[in-house]
């Protein structure tokens, strides 16, 4: 018999760590509270648009794949995707615009030309970034950080060395202010804060190195949108045998002499040898270890923000806009205080709005496109949700008004909304944080909780709120290190 491994939670990182399971020998039951797999990364269509509701960007796509090929399946059986050659189109609301092209040499001229700034400085900024994540994602990424074991080599012993001329010691910002002139350069770089969440004004400057993940290493978008990641990988699981329970919601992690044994739900007791929670870590330990002896400076961390999205069907076509879009704010280190600091949001958003519809034409009805429409927001401290939604809506459609000289309020023929309080209702991502704990301190890689118990033998942990981070890579990337400390059968 072969030996039993309870997963809770089916978001993308707790798909692939069940498929990695399968892999290992292990005879695996993933829980899920929801009705449908897939956590963040899901779907809903209306009125004819089909939108993703959550992650909109895909980039390493090597990581969806090698879970197919794990199992000797062809990826392309399931699941495919092609490269982008545009990056992303940005606006401000002097009429500036910019397309980033995904040819580095194509970008480099163009933004000299557009931004007034140095080529030979914008090549260099771009390999040293490469340089950064070339030196660190074996060890912070693709590693455990609370395994001695991770420390003992070359490589990482190379990483550490140089680190300190990585900027960590300064933040984003201020590392971005080394290389260029132009604000609006600047504030383009800067934005590569909020794929984990946090300020560029607090980060420290060695995240630089997130711009060589669409620049370097590519932008793709997956046939059928990104909730075909979550399908593609579901279809997977159930065709090597892993058994899904879905609307059973797990209720506590059975333990026994410091040793993780199964788990409780509202329908059944389930024993395993091995647990592992795709739960956030914060409700993980609050409401499925209570007696357990809680990790307070990891659950007292400061957390990543959120999101307030509206999902638009709109009767209208806007040649200017291609798959990923941003509307940057006039001052952004202003918005970036409000979310952090006041724990509000700004008057002047910067908008960010994904459009399936540029690549997959059913995604929308003819002449017309699905708009997704978030502004980065503080996570749920109870504010008053239904004011600043009926306020954001007002200043985002100012932004997209000015910036793309339109009337769009009577093209919005389809609206729904989700906000923080909704996204930790669906995900019980802790006061509806994207990324789990921020990344707004140098050592913020190092206080992120492990994937493993150092208390409960046998329970481990994957997902955007334990390390190495969020996001679809980084998840993937959890799964793959838990995966790696789970001995075969």
């Amino acid at each position: 018999m072969p030996n039993k491994a309870i997963v809770i939670g089916t978001g993308i990182a707790g798909l692939a760590t069940a498929i990695r399971l399968v892999s290992k020998g292990y005879q695996v039951h993933s829980f899920e509270a929801n009705t449908y797999p897939g956590g963040k990364l899901h779907a809903k269509e209306v009125n004819g648009f089909r939108f993703d509701l959550g992650p909109s960007l895909f980039t390493l796509p090597r990581l969806v794949d090698e879970l197919f090929t794990l199992h000797q399946k062809d990826p392309a059986s399931y699941f495919t995707y092609h490269r982008k050659d545009n990056i992303c189109n940005y606006f401000w609301d002097d009429s500036t615009s910019f397309n980033a092209a995904a040819d580095i040499n194509m970008f480099v001229k163009q933004a000299a030309t557009v931004f007034g700034e140095d080529e030979q400085t914008l090549k260099a900024y771009i390999e040293d970034n490469q340089r950064k994540y070339e030196l660190t994602s074996s060890i912070f990424l693709e590693k455990s950080l609370h395994k001695i074991g991770s420390y003992l080599s070359k490589d990482t012993l190379n990483a550490l060395f140089k680190i300190h001329k990585m900027g960590i010691n300064t933040s984003m910002d201020g590392w971005n202010m080394r290389f260029f002139n132009n604000p609006k350069m600047i504030q383009l770089f800067n934005r590569y804060a909020t794929y984990n969440g946090s300020s560029p004004y607090k980060t420290p400057g060695i995240m630089s190195m997130i711009p060589h993940l669409e620049m370097g290493l590519g932008t793709y978008f997956p046939k059928g949108g990104m909730h075909q990641i979550t399908r593609s990988l579901y279809k997977l699981a159930v065709d090597i045998g892993v058994e899904f329970s879905f609307n059973e919601k797990i209720t506590s992690i059975k333990t026994q002499n410091q040793k993780a044994i199964g788990a409780v739900s509202e329908k059944g007791i389930y024993d395993a040898d091995i647990v592992v929670s795709n739960m956030d870590i914060y409700p993980t330990y609050k409401k499925l270890l209570p007696n357990e002896k809680q990790p307070k400076k990891v659950l007292q961390q400061e957390r990543s923000s959120s999101a307030l999205i509206f999902y638009w069907g709109i009767t209208k076509q806007f040649p200017q806009l291609d798959l990923h879009n941003i509307l940057f704010s006039n001052n952004y280190q202003e918005e970036f205080d409000h979310i952090f600091n006041k724990k509000e949001l700004n008057n002047d958003p910067t908008v960010y709005i994904n459009i399936t519809s540029k690549e997959e034409k059913n995604d929308a009805p003819e002449g017309a496109e699905n708009w997704f429409v978030m502004i980065n927001a503080p996570g749920n401290y109870g504010q008053s949700w239904t004011s600043l939604k009926e306020k954001a809506r007002s200043h985002i459609i100012d932004k997209i008004n000015k910036c793309l000289k339109t009337d769009i309020e009577k093209y919005i023929t389809t609206e729904f909304v989700l906000d923080p309080v909704g996204i930790e209702a669906a995900t019980s991502s802790y006061r509806g944080s994207l990324y789990g704990a921020a990344s707004n301190s140098k050592f913020a890689a190092f206080l992120r909780h492990p994937n493993f118990s150092r208390k409960i033998d046998n329970l481990f942990f994957c997902g955007g709120s334990v390390h190495p981070g969020g996001g679809i890579p980084l998840c993937l990337l959890s799964a793959k290190i838990v995966g790696d400390l789970i001995p075969n059968t």
